[in-house]
């Protein structure tokens, strides 16, 4: 019998070849991507990983056991871990770059705004179930992402460490453990809510799409300084 998360992943095959298809990932792997479009993103994904650790957080604390406290809790502590070595990392190579740099303080761009928004309505007016398929995306397209990134980047590429970073082994094993999570979740569900899970995943699959879009395009707000 198909799982919920094997279910999920074949339902959105098309979003996330489309994923693996944007010029960002694309250019990232080759190592071409123009860094004022990474420092674009990396600054958003530093806002963004700041709001995902306190909904990990808010999901660990709403499971039905210690075993999903203690997992959350970990994907929350890694999720910071990687804000500050990954991002300190890149940001500080940019404060030595002599391409203007972004307005400050950074604002969430639309697209960070709308997704960490759609995880925090769904962590405090959804049932668990529904937040864990919302949470899934951002663990399991980066691991998809970072896979394929480096299976063709050269070793050199400038952006080896956020490569290295999303097709690390350890990363796996937590992607694999919040995979696991959610089947375990679906399973004690109902059609209806396993219906509305499926609805929560596909959406922040559908905002991963965005997200890394946005950074590409340097999308900001309409008529902002």
């Amino acid at each position: 019998m198909t799982s919920f998360c094997d279910h999920a992943w074949q339902n959105n095959t098309a979003l996330r070849a489309a994923i693996h298809a944007l010029p960002f990932n694309r250019e990232l792997a080759a190592g071409t991507l123009e860094p004022a479009r990474f420092r674009f993103y990396i600054t958003q994904d530093a806002l963004y990983l700041d709001q995902y650790a306190r909904i990990l957080v808010i999901a660990g604390a709403k499971g039905p056991d210690g075993a999903t406290l203690r997992l959350f809790g970990e994907c929350a502590l890694q999720a910071v871990a990687v804000e500050q070595a990954l991002h300190a990392q890149y940001l500080t190579h940019f404060a030595a770059d002599p391409t203007p740099p972004e307005p400050s303080p950074v604002q969430p761009s639309p697209d960070c705004l709308n997704y960490t928004s759609f995880l925090l309505a769904t962590a405090h007016h959804e049932p668990w179930e529904v937040l864990m398929a919302a949470l899934l995306p951002c663990f399991w397209i980066y691991w998809d992402v970072g896979n394929a990134i480096a299976r063709t980047a050269a070793p050199d590429n400038k952006y080896r460490a956020w490569i290295d970073t999303y097709s690390d082994t350890a990363f796996g094993d937590a992607v694999r453990a919040v995979i696991a999570a959610t089947d375990s979740a679906a399973a004690a569900s109902t059609d209806v809510l396993r219906a509305r899970m499926m609805t929560a995943f596909t959406r922040s699959t559908q905002y991963e799409y965005l997200f890394w879009d946005g950074a590409y395009q340097r999308r900001g707000w309409p008529l902002s300084d």
